[in-house]
């Protein structure tokens, strides 16, 4: 499995309700947060600006995240095809009290590549296929559609 691209951020409190735990729905606004910054690291490196739509997104939440907590959220591309890819981001806490494995929800994505003009689905670019290569799974290697 390939190294996955991590991201931190702090829970912040317009994120959580009155007990202090972080609102089912933030959570993927929080995969959102980490699907753009692998974008933006993405195109800094020089990969061209691409549209990608969500088709299908999962979450199952296994423990809580509070308030003021220092989260990580971990992303790895699963699976990429002609024109759409799957992607898992993982959310763990990241702060001095957290484990390493101290994994708090798995988020799965199915993101489709679109044109704007059309809203048609349209092939990944090689050259989005290799800027993604060191966090794509081996098993992501092949072009396969999701």
């Amino acid at each position: 499995m390939a190294d996955p691209f991590s991201h931190r951020f702090r829970v912040r409190y317009s994120e959580v309700d009155p007990q202090a735990v972080v609102f089912n729905s933030r959570y993927l606004e929080y995969a959102d947060v980490v699907v753009s910054e692998f974008f933006r690291a993405r195109r800094a490196e020089g990969m061209p600006d691409i549209e990608f739509h969500i088709r299908k997104a999962e979450v199952d939440y296994l423990r809580p995240i509070r308030l003021e907590e220092l989260v990580e959220g971990r992303l790895t591309v699963l699976r990429i095809g002609n024109s759409s890819m799957q992607m898992r981001i993982e959310l763990h806490g990241a702060g001095e009290t957290s484990g390493e494995n101290d994994l708090r929800a798995e988020i799965a994505l199915v993101q489709v590549h679109i044109d704007l003009d059309s809203g048609e689905p349209r092939r990944i670019p090689d050259t989005v296929r290799q800027a993604f290569g060191p966090y794509i799974a081996e098993t992501a290697k092949e072009t396969v559609d999701v």
